[in-house]
């Protein structure tokens, strides 16, 4: 069976500045927290492999696009690293404006459509050290880069978006030790998450200030479903709440203007104190987004919280995970693999969020020791087919019912460094031969450039 997809849907794949371009230390680029702390604490990176060199696109970006246009890329989305483009806040980079104008005007002459994001969680470090997202002196910062990326990239980049993410440094970093600061506290959490919006927000006031003629700007969320473990009270209310902290709390107020009152409730209940100025909630109320992209990977299983846990450490007071008995897993990567969850989004965007434009930024299978399904020099990652194919039908079926999906965005192109994973998980649909830099595609490259020029899903293909 063939599914067709729109006409003029956006076929390619995501990538961020940390992550793909190395030349972390060249080219007058500033620290970025990650640098900072490999340098410090080497041994908790995988393989101690730093942000330096990744796949260093930085200097290979030319060839890149060639292969991207080999895969079939009508687009391709990454960020502009803020420390290369302003190193000390305050003089433009010349050299991260000729490597960033010139990857632009080369997609476009490829037809590639380039979407630029802002932040992909390499804060630099001088901000760090001020208390990054909990300082408000760095939403006036954010607010200037933006600024300067919109004047700078403007004539070449008419989709912007502002954050990759931004539930995950906090989540990470003030929940969890997998980013800096590395600290359980949730009323810290709670305050840079909304400092976060509020950057956002300025971010947005500044673009609509640009005024880029046919210019559209959004943020990327990765939404995640939550399902409850039974239909009893407690469990819904557990996924309610879930829901409302790990999707709502930067979708509602993005989209919508307005936070949701559960938020506000449980905050309220437990004493949590979030500083805020009516001027912030004005700009939250008025810059919504043109467009909003999505990344989505697996979904969250809940039930009922123990009221005995600590909330300023963590949510377990009001729902805790638990493994779903039928869930189809990925035994490389540990995660639950669930196609409809996909479909779920889709639909709630439809029917909730006035059925804004979206996309789908983000999806993808990792793979650890991928190496092991090498065959005649090529990765058979029939595996990936099936999960890009199997989450596509889904995604057809929702817009066939209306959803307004607009493109299809894998992560990755290339295998690419992952924060402190590093290359332990392989995602591109081409592989990075650390020791030569070579780029070797997959099967799963070939079968996407099939996907991507004839804009059709075909099953078995």
């Amino acid at each position: 069976m063939t599914k067709e997809f729109p006409k003029g849907f956006l076929w390619g794949a995501a990538a961020s500045a940390q992550q793909l371009e190395g030349a972390s230390s060249e080219a007058k680029k500033a620290k970025t927290v990650w640098d900072y702390w490999y340098a410090k604490e080497p041994d908790k990176f995988y393989q101690k492999r730093g942000p330096e060199h990744t796949s260093n696109f930085y200097y290979r970006y030319k060839e890149d696009i060639v292969l991207m246009k080999n895969v079939g890329f009508n687009s391709f989305r990454t960020s502009i690293s803020w420390a290369r483009l302003i190193p000390d806040g305050k003089k433009v980079n010349k050299e991260a404006v000729s490597f960033y104008r010139d990857l632009f005007e080369r997609l476009n002459k490829e037809g590639i459509k380039p979407i630029a994001n802002l932040f992909h969680f390499d804060m630099p470090l001088r901000l760090h050290k001020i208390g990054g997202w909990e300082n408000k002196e760095v939403l006036e910062e954010f607010y200037y880069y933006a600024k300067v990326a919109f004047e700078t990239f403007g004539d070449l980049v008419f989709d912007w978006v502002t954050f990759n993410e931004p539930i995950v440094p906090i989540e990470m970093g003030y929940l969890n030790d997998k980013h800096l600061p590395g600290i359980w506290d949730m009323e810290r959490a709670m305050q840079a998450g909304f400092n976060t919006m509020v950057a956002h927000k300025k971010a947005v006031k500044a673009f609509k200030e640009a005024n880029i003629e046919g210019g559209k700007i959004g943020i990327i969320l990765n939404l995640t479903p939550s399902y409850p473990k039974g239909e009893n009270v407690e469990d819904i209310r557990a996924a309610e709440i879930a829901d409302a902290f790990f999707n709502k709390s930067f979708l509602d107020p993005a989209v919508l203007g307005r936070y949701p009152r559960v938020i506000r409730d449980v905050l309220k209940t437990e004493g949590i104190k979030v500083n805020y100025s009516q001027e912030e909630l004005d700009l939250i109320k008025n810059y919504k987004v043109d467009f909003l992209g999505v990344n989505y990977y697996q979904p969250r299983r809940v039930q009922k919280g123990d009221s005995k846990s600590n909330f300023k450490q963590g949510f377990e007071k009001y729902f805790r995970s638990y493994k779903w008995p039928k869930a189809k897993m990925n035994p490389h990567r540990g995660w639950e693999i669930y196609e409809k969850g996909i479909y779920d989004i889709a639909i709630n965007l439809r029917d909730c969020y006035s059925n804004i434009p979206w996309f789908v930024a983000e999806n993808g299978m990792g793979v650890e020791g991928e190496e092991k399904f090498i065959k005649n020099g090529m990765v058979m990652d029939d595996y990936r087919i099936e999960f890009m194919s199997e989450h596509l039908t889904w995604l057809h079926k929702a817009i066939q019912e209306g959803s307004n999906c607009f493109g299809y965005h894998v992560w990755t192109f290339i295998d690419n460094w992952s924060w402190l994973n590093e290359y332990k998980n392989r995602y591109g649909l081409y592989r990075v031969d650390l020791l030569n830099q070579k780029r070797t595609i997959k099967k799963s490259g070939r079968w996407f450039y099939n996907l991507a020029t004839t804009n059709k899903l075909i099953e078995n293909n």
